[in-house]
């Protein structure tokens, strides 16, 4: 088996973690580096929480490269649900890990000239912000050939927004970062707030993945339990959406998804729908589409191989 060459985008962030150790344990994928940016909490936090999940997961062996540590244009915000450490009430060890002297923008820039050489591309897996990847576009456009896709957290379409009325967080973090990533031709799918509204975290799925994974079972309930949001009259049932989670099942298994094909369009100058994501479904604006937005998700699926691999950290095989 041939695993597929991937950069995590992060900025950790509960739901990131989850994504993370769930990528630690999955062959099928070759995972090049971490990139925190700003978004979740302070670039400082990112990085700290970025090491500490390196450290639980046992991948020391995982490069980490910080990124940028603020918006392109505008003032911070950070995430809402995560506590104040970006990691709810879990405590763990200060890393011994270090991160790397190059930043995430030349780590982005060199990996992907790299891959355009090699024919072996790379699939960015953002989770975050796109600040580290719009940066590393707009000094080095041609780093786009050595891009196999990116695959996103992102975006609110049909669904409302879960920080404006409008906006889903990581795209109104840095909505010019946005724009600019979603006007390359970079081939995007992107998992919106459609699609992780498909798949809630319930306390009884939390119950179950958190018993499943060994010695991770305690930080992992810890940070499952404080994901919810207790808002029944939103998502259906107690819980949390599996945001960022989902990112790293789709390069998993594509088929548990069902796509459509659109072009997106970022709002990167009204206040009032600042950061929306407007997607042309029938082709009003002239434009060939640009985005394979996630529609529809096989949550059942989608539950079963976050157990799958969850559990493997009960295996004394798992490094």
């Amino acid at each position: 088996m041939t695993a597929t060459p991937i950069i995590i985008d992060c900025d950790p962030g509960i739901d990131d973690a989850i994504a993370i150790l769930t990528a630690f344990v999955s062959p099928e994928l070759e995972i090049l580096g971490i990139t925190p940016v700003c978004g979740n909490q302070p670039l400082e936090r990112t990085v700290r929480n970025a090491l500490q999940i390196c450290e639980l997961g046992h991948r020391a062996d995982v490069p980490i490269f910080a990124g940028c540590f603020r918006p392109l244009f505008r003032d911070p915000i950070y995430g809402q649900f995560h506590g104040e450490s970006g990691l709810g009430n879990t405590v763990l060890p200060g890393p011994a890990k270090k991160i790397e002297e190059k930043s995430a923008v030349d780590f982005l820039i060199e990996s992907c000239e790299a891959a355009a050489k090699s024919g072996r591309k790379i699939t960015l897996c953002t989770l975050g912000p796109l600040t580290n990847v719009a940066v590393a576009l707009r000094m080095k456009p041609a780093i786009a050939e050595g891009i196999e896709r990116i695959v996103m957290m992102g975006g609110a379409f049909r669904e409302a927004g879960n920080r404006t009325i409008t906006s889903e967080f990581n795209i109104l973090a840095d909505p010019h970062a946005a724009h600019i990533v979603f006007s390359t031709d970079i081939p995007i799918v992107a998992l919106s707030l459609d699609a992780t509204h498909q798949v809630i975290l319930t306390p009884e799925h939390a119950e179950k993945f958190s018993g499943s994974a060994g010695r991770l079972a305690k930080p992992l309930s810890e940070m499952m339990a404080f994901w919810d949001r207790n808002d029944v009259r939103r998502y259906g049932s107690r819980g949390g959406p599996l945001h960022d989670p989902l990112v790293i099942a789709y390069v998993l298994a594509p088929q548990l998804f069902e796509t459509q094909t659109a072009r997106v369009f970022v709002e990167h100058e009204s206040e009032l729908c600042m950061g929306q994501t407007i997607a042309d479904w029938y082709g009003k604006s002239g434009k060939n589409p640009n985005v394979e937005i996630v529609t529809k998700v096989d949550a059942k699926g989608v539950y079963d191989l976050f157990l799958d691999r969850l559990s493997r950290y009960a295996l004394e095989e798992v490094r």
